[in-house]
């Protein structure tokens, strides 16, 4: 069983933008579960939290 971080929040709000950047890499891209070491329900959570801080411009679609 893997052990993921302990400063993983319980839950990703998508308003919380400085925590997501967390999760994404220097192109935008959502990092893989190999990187962020989420279980497989945290790791949907936190892809849905970081589309919606997209859609609502609280987050880039692409940086360079």
């Amino acid at each position: 069983m893997k052990r993921f971080k302990k400063d993983t929040p319980a839950y990703f709000d998508y308003k919380d933008a400085k925590t997501l950047l967390r999760y994404v890499n220097a192109y935008g891209q959502i990092e893989p579960v190999s990187k962020t070491g989420l279980p497989a329900k945290q790791q949907r959570q936190l892809a849905v939290a970081i589309k919606r801080a997209r859609h609502l411009a609280l987050m880039p679609f692409v940086t360079r």
